[in-house]
């Protein structure tokens, strides 16, 4: 098995004080200055952060969220400015480093301790049998990539990974070079987060993306926040909250967790806000983990008895309600409420709380991130949600929609780029026309499918570009076994993680260019595109010099890979792609849907907004041609007698993988990140003293998993429902514990139960 780093005492014995009930102010301006001073230095830092999201500068390389059309000269949020810092900071890792440390003892470090280390700045490479990483040129490195890739019986013996921060640019041709090498294997971290959304919403609007824009928030008469906390993950989502409740809507915060940004928001780009705050919440419903299908499933059941449907678009827009209301007709009504409460945790009159505010409410718009989407039934909750809107009409008009929220900056944009195992055909034939060739048809591996093909000695070579792909997945162990079965790993990077040290026979590590970095290759200074959790694409120009000139860009990293792995003889002509991005979008243009004058509109302030049949038109692509009801039998995770359910969580000092620091101020946890947060009266029944530690164990068909040395910490959690941060509990997650046709990794609802700390004592 592989082996776990060790726990830092530091991180082992956090401070637990009460819990905040607002976000932002003050704390959140001097805690942003501060990270920006202590990594980058203000003189670096403070220029920065003046031209973050802002109209000729770069896109943060945060979160998603779409920037407003009026910005404010600081429009960034505390962990932007964290994500900022990082990146930007004076830090460097070079050969210096790694001849200082070998791999073994970097394995045992904790993955705070390796992103503290600083930007990577030479190619390194681990050779077979070595103890200790050196440099490597960079033809030389894509030639060892090369000489393993020659050597696979079948094209599809490589797995191309993507991380959400890559720009359409580097997407586009990496898909490409992946396809002209001869496979679909592009797993990327869609597969692990929103993949359950695209599923449902492709199935029932005919497109896997949002249907709303910031200014339909600004429009909506109710907003139902479901499984989310954008003052931890998105947190310029809460300024967009603040200007719709001025503007009269009413929210609603469906959650098992009270989250401190959604109960009061102290906006620190004004006076106001600062001062008085906001508050954003007007009906929380403290829901169990995963009782979200039931909830909707109540909602649409109580409409249809009201008859508070709107007939007319649903004769003229809609498919499969007959069906649908068929279903809402069968059981009694007092029987169904009663396993309505039992899956939910709420009572009856906090549902019918929330039916009088829909009541009331023309224009409805619903958001939901995570905390939908990584169950077992998370395509069946969103497809239920989605009839929740069909059924009063509202899709496809002013101030209403459904809004998945992307927590990773340009994971959106990869997919419309190709980034995506079943990309449709119609994508495939305008590729091969517009670069000559017959790209492969075979649908690729996801996530999940490619640890399982490593495991099994079916994929050989692994190329990850972006990201920290044995950290952000599921069931650790399995996973980092299975990338040590591969014959080559290969990360590119900005900074140190653990997946350098979890590696392939042989390793590369390769060097990128951040958002913060000019790129001027041959002098010429380029910009890059992404498109935000709305659809809007638009420029990122880098603005500080690069640390180093061994670093390269995503785009350079990609052409010079494929030529030395595809050969002279290929017809693409890779150099002249990297050499100016003008022509990489000019490709985009020809083969992409949406992207017409591509050039001329990325140069515009704020971009322009990509095409949405559904919301534009309320046209929609679908098999039926028409908006699908769809048939959702009710269920939800059960944890069983002396069991809680778990979800994974994120401090507000991190973001995905990446940990800023040991602090989740919000939550009250200070110095520390192996907590448990458990309900009190739960706590009480299973005897899990406030304080004490203990180990996290996972039931699973194939056996537990264990997680070791958790502080439990009393908290008011949804009763029988536990919480704790990621990565350290993704051991938890069994690989093959997945949602229903997404294959998403079910990590929030893990059936575990606590047992004695079995954490080594003393030094």
């Amino acid at each position: 098995m592989s082996k776990a780093p060790q726990h830092d005492p530091a991180q082992d014995a956090p401070e637990v004080r009460r819990p905040k009930h607002q976000a932002a102010g003050v704390p959140a301006v001097v805690n942003s200055l501060r990270v920006v001073g202590e990594q980058a230095g203000l003189r670096r830092g403070l220029p920065l952060l003046r031209e973050v999201n802002q109209t000729g500068g770069f896109d943060c390389p945060g979160c998603a969220w779409p920037e407003p059309g009026h910005r404010h000269p600081a429009e960034f949020c505390e962990n932007g400015a964290k994500a900022v810092a990082e990146e930007a900071t004076r830090r460097t890792v070079g050969r210096e480093f790694f001849t200082a440390h070998p791999v073994a003892d970097l394995a045992d470090k904790s993955g705070y301790w390796l992103g503290q280390q600083g930007r990577l700045t030479e190619p390194m490479y681990l050779a077979e049998g070595a103890t200790h990483y050196v440099p490597v040129p960079w033809d030389e490195a894509f030639n060892l990539i090369a000489t393993e890739l020659a050597a696979l019986d079948d094209p599809n013996g490589a797995a191309f990974y993507t991380s959400g921060r890559t720009g359409n640019e580097a997407a586009f041709l990496y898909q490409l070079f992946a396809r002209r090498l001869g496979t679909n294997n592009l797993p990327d971290c869609s597969n692990m987060c929103h993949e359950s959304s695209g599923s449902a919403l492709a199935e029932t609007i005919g497109i896997g993306k949002g249907s709303v824009t910031l200014d339909d928030l600004y429009q909506a008469d109710l907003i139902i926040v479901a499984g989310q906390n954008p003052g931890t993950n998105h947190p310029r989502m809460l300024t967009a909250l603040e200007k719709a409740k001025r503007a009269g809507a009413r929210i609603a915060t469906v959650n098992p967790l009270p989250e401190a940004g959604m109960q009061r928001f102290k906006n620190p780009q004004s006076v106001r806000g600062l001062a008085r705050g906001t508050d954003l919440t007007d009906l929380f419903l403290q829901i169990k983990v995963g009782g979200d299908l039931a909830l909707f499933s109540a909602l649409n059941r109580m409409l249809l008895r009201a008859n508070a449907i709107d007939r007319e678009f649903i004769e003229q827009y809609t498919h499969g309600f007959e069906s649908f209301a068929a279903h809402h007709a069968e059981g009694d009504d007092e029987a169904t409420m009663e396993d309505v409460a039992r899956r939910t945790g709420l009572v009856a009159e906090d549902i019918e709380r929330l039916f009088a505010m829909v009541l009331e409410a023309d224009k409805i718009v619903v958001c939901w991130a995570m905390g939908l989407t990584q169950h077992r039934h998370a395509v069946p909750t969103i497809r239920e949600i989605v009839a929740f809107l069909l059924l009063r009409g509202n899709i496809g008009r002013p101030g209403a929609g459904v809004c998945p929220v992307r927590g990773h900056s340009n994971v959106q944009g990869d997919r419309t780029m190709g980034i995506w195992e079943r990309v449709p055909d119609r994508f495939l034939d305008a590729l091969g026309e517009e670069f000559d060739f017959e790209p492969p048809r075979e649908h690729g591996l996801d996530t999940v499918d490619t640890i399982r093909a490593m495991r099994d000695g079916l994929v050989k070579v692994f190329f990850a570009m972006g990201g920290n792909f044995v950290a952000a997945t599921p069931d650790t162990e399995v996973t980092e076994d299975a990338m040590r079965r591969c014959r080559l790993t290969v990360h590119v990077s900005t900074k140190l993680n653990r997946s350098h040290v979890v590696t392939g026979a042989r390793a590369l590590i390769l060097p990128a260019l951040g958002r913060t970095d000019i790129d001027a290759p041959a002098g010429i200074e380029q910009f890059v595109t992404v498109e935000d959790s709305m659809g809007i694409v638009h420029a990122s120009r880098g603005r500080v010099a690069p640390l180093s000139p061994h670093m390269r860009s995503e785009v350079a990293i990609v052409a010079g890979l494929a030529r030395a792995v595809l050969g002279e003889g290929d017809t693409v002509p890779w150099e002249d792609l990297a050499a100016d991005y003008d022509r990489i979008r000019d490709r985009i243009e020809r083969v992409v849907p949406g992207f017409t004058d591509y050039n001329a509109r990325a140069r515009l302030p704020g971009g322009f907004t990509l095409p949405h049949a559904p919301r534009d038109e309320r046209v929609f692509p679908t098999a039926t041609g028409r908006a699908n009801f769809t048939v959702n039998p009710v269920t939800s995770p059960e944890a069983g007698p002396g069991r809680l359910l778990l979800q994974t969580i994120r401090s507000h000092d991190q973001f995905n993988t990446t940990i800023y620091g040991l602090d989740d101020r919000y939550r009250g946890i200070h110095q520390g990140r192996r907590v448990v947060l458990v309900n009190p009266y739960d706590a009480d029944e299973l005897g899990l003293a406030d304080g004490a530690y203990c180990d996290l164990v996972s039931e699973w068909a194939d056996g537990d998993r264990r997680a070791p040395h958790f502080k439990i910490v009393h908290y008011p959690t949804a009763r029988g429902c536990a919480a704790a941060y990621y990565p350290e509990t993704n051991v938890l997650v069994p690989l093959d514990s997945v949602a229903e046709t997404s294959n998403t990794p079910t990590s929030k609802s893990i059936v575990v139960r606590f047992e004695p700390d079995t954490a080594p004592t003393g030094p």
